[in-house]
């Protein structure tokens, strides 16, 4: 790495790079540098155009299919487990590649903006290490290791960044506190089930989705955060804005049960609780 680096150019070549084990170096050597005060930032730099057809950069594998055919499979079998492992370890995948794209995209945003979200890859790429890591551990039918990319996949949180990719304001409403902010519902489920299933590898996914959970609440906030000052900047009404945003961007319905202690750490208000439940 260069002696003073320029961050976001620098995000965008990371969100570039296809390998993962080097996508994670990359994101780590560069809060690293941040921490030793060699990288700078140009908040107003123009970027646009400059991505290209490789943006993001994955691996050859997983093969990624439709939401729909991603089949489903038992906790109960070892498996079952490894494709459950696969799928957060590909959420964290394109969440680390989320964060990188907030990073390069968006001009003109606060120095504060651009530093949570470095934050925010840096930290998704150490929960997809630890995920990894498990999955490893994992042994398919025959002996063989299971790996990140041994089961397919599909490309829904990557698909909303392409649709929110002019528009910061959508962007900070439909990925971080939509799309992400459905795993503070889901992990807690996801436990429950884990923790029936009893085993080791079992109770060690469990053990890590408590630090992706607490974590992701701090991901979700970040997201509040923006969304919030943008709809101040524009004299918008947060609840009702969103309701338009969705709609023109085609997001999700949310449907219950939410955690609403997990989403009120995140900064979700009463507000828009409520409007959770009504639109559920």
């Amino acid at each position: 790495m260069d002696s003073f680096v320029q961050l976001r150019p620098r995000a965008l070549a990371i969100l570039a790079e296809p390998d993962i084990a080097e996508k994670v170096r990359l994101v780590q050597a560069l809060t690293a540098a941040v921490a030793q005060g060699r990288v700078q930032l140009d908040a107003s730099a123009r970027l646009d155009g400059a991505a290209g057809p490789a943006v993001p950069g994955r691996p050859g594998k997983p093969v990624l299919i439709d939401p729909s055919d991603v089949p489903t499979r038992s906790p109960f079998t070892q498996e079952g487990r490894a494709a459950l492992l696969h799928a957060i370890c590909h959420i964290e995948f394109n969440a680390i590649n989320l964060a990188l794209d907030a990073v390069w995209r968006f001009p003109d945003m606060p120095d504060d903006y651009y530093w949570d979200w470095l934050q925010v890859a840096a930290e998704e790429a150490y929960h997809f290490g630890l995920l990894h890591e498990l999955l490893l551990g994992l042994q398919g039918p025959a002996g063989e290791r299971w790996h990140y990319g041994s089961f397919p996949a599909h490309d829904g949180l990557w698909a909303m960044c392409e649709k929110t990719a002019l528009d910061v304001t959508a962007r900070m409403a439909l990925v971080p506190r939509t799309l992400e902010a459905r795993g503070l519902d889901a992990t807690p489920l996801i436990q429950a089930k884990l923790r029936k299933v009893g085993t080791p590898d079992a109770l060690a996914m469990c053990d890590a989705l408590d630090i992706i959970l607490r974590d992701e609440i701090g991901h979700v906030a970040i997201g509040n955060r923006w969304y919030a000052w943008l709809c101040a900047q524009q004299g918008l009404d947060p609840v009702a804005h969103y309701r338009v945003l969705a709609r023109e961007h085609a997001a999700p319905r949310l449907r219950p049960p939410f955690n609403d202690e997990a989403r009120k750490q995140a900064g979700f208000t009463e507000d828009e609780l409520a409007y959770l439940l009504s639109a559920g």
